[in-house]
């Protein structure tokens, strides 16, 4: 959502006409977002005080959501040791999944602060069996065009390097996480979507994850992405635009917007310069190789 919807705390221009122009055409779309902490209600309320309206909470879709639909489809019954926020332990109790800080079976790693009192305990779940689950392979997030916070995959390589146990990863671009959208997307559309398109800002998880997932993908230029970048990655989105605000005019005539001219030119997108790999599975991007530090205890 960052990126595609807003930058910090300002919608970019034109979401609201195109949010409003699949509403009124009645195209069944979701916000996918690696982010943990929100509930889908604290998400529908953030966007209705940027000026967005005639949203709710099935319009959301979270990394959170897609762990708790991960382990409630994979191993019903089973108990968790949770790092994260209310988002996270909202998805997990809905799915009937319970906290276990005695012999839990995952530990689950998501977004937030934590102490080192919980991540010595996450350890110690871990060399007891546990096995270690993440909600998104994010190492950092954007707060601002200039900071950043730590991320759940950033949590999760600590303790992956503590442990020598490797984490699962979900959220984007894990193919579940695009796997369950489509299912929710269908029950919004009381049938199956005949094409699915992603739209993302981020090459690493909305374009490597769509296309794993044999759909067709936008990357916007409003985001964290520059035109020049593109070419890094072996996988390539299937348009590119400068935001979704190209996209209103096609969605209420059914005509193609006009090709994206002049990219390198335009200057409506950011970029961080922080070094560093921003995901747990950056490992397409040519000039970015992942390290592999050793795993030992």
């Amino acid at each position: 959502m960052d990126g595609v919807i807003y930058r910090e705390n300002q919608l970019i221009p034109g979401v609201t006409d195109f949010i409003q122009a699949l509403i009124a055409k009645g195209a069944p779309f979701l916000f996918l977002t690696n982010n943990s902490a929100p509930t889908p209600d604290d998400l529908a309320v953030r966007l209705r005080h940027l000026g967005i309206t005639g949203l709710s909470s099935r319009h959301f879709y979270t990394s959170a959501m897609n762990t708790a639909d991960f382990l409630s489809e994979t191993d019903p019954g089973c108990t968790v040791f949770v790092i994260g926020e209310g988002g996270l332990l909202a998805a997990l109790h809905e799915r009937k999944i319970a906290s276990d800080s005695i012999q839990p079976r995952y530990v689950v790693v998501g977004e937030g602060t934590t102490t080192m009192d919980r991540l010595t305990k996450a350890h110690e779940c871990i060399e007891k069996g546990a096995r270690l689950l993440a909600t998104n392979p994010d190492n950092w997030c954007p707060v601002s065009s200039n900071k950043t916070r730590p991320g759940a995959g950033a949590t999760a390589a600590f303790l992956e390097a503590s442990t020598g146990r490797p984490a699962y990863y979900l959220g984007k671009p894990n193919g579940y996480m695009f796997h369950r959208a489509r299912r929710k997307l269908a029950d919004l559309a009381l049938g199956t979507p005949q094409q699915v398109v992603m739209i993302g800002d981020t090459m690493e998880t909305d374009i490597r994850g769509a296309f794993e997932a044999g759909l067709q993908s936008y990357l916007v230029l409003s985001g964290s992405t520059k035109f020049e970048d593109i070419a890094d990655y072996v996988y390539q989105p299937t348009r590119v635009l400068r935001s979704v605000a190209e996209l209103t005019e096609e969605i209420i005539t059914g005509t193609p917007a006009d090709p994206l001219q002049d990219l390198v030119a335009n200057g409506n997108g950011f970029r961080f310069s922080k070094a560093g790999l921003r995901h747990q599975t950056d490992i397409f991007a040519f000039h970015k190789p992942r390290p592999r530090p050793a795993m030992t205890k």
